[in-house]
């Protein structure tokens, strides 16, 4: 093996792990997996993990729920979001997955993305509150 293979080797390996940190996010009798980046945020809120949260509507594009306690803002923050997104919102702190886009930015100091849905973001659609249960996949 040459030296320059051998330097790429952790990092290709924490990327791998990275990539394969995912979770399952029960609502009513659906389970919809996750996958989330790798942050500092994102392993403060691993760090609460199981968690059944009630999550609310907001303006008809999100779902969001307070979490236990405050995690990491260390993460990259940003005024703008994609369907599936889930991300952390300091000032809640909340903890959010937008299920539709209605072109508005988002206020300061803005989110900090730590996953996005892989699929079945629909679930998410709909006008009232939901009960959800956040489990990491071992």
């Amino acid at each position: 093996m040459s030296s320059s293979a051998s330097s790429k080797m952790p990092t290709e390996i924490s990327t791998q792990q990275a990539n394969s940190m995912k979770i399952n996010i029960k609502v009513k009798d659906k389970v919809v997996t996750a996958t989330l980046i790798d942050s500092k945020t994102t392993q403060d809120f691993v760090s609460l993990l199981p968690l059944t949260l009630t999550m609310n509507d907001l303006f008809g594009r999100e779902k969001f729920a307070r979490l236990p306690r405050a995690i990491s803002g260390e993460g990259e923050r940003t005024k703008t979001y994609e369907v599936g997104d889930i991300i952390y919102w300091s000032p809640g702190p909340d903890v959010a997955i937008f299920y539709r886009h209605d072109g508005q930015q988002i206020p300061s100091p803005g989110l900090i993305v730590i996953g996005k849905i892989d699929a079945g973001v629909e679930a998410f659609n709909v006008p009232s509150s939901i009960n959800v249960t956040v489990e990491l996949i071992q």
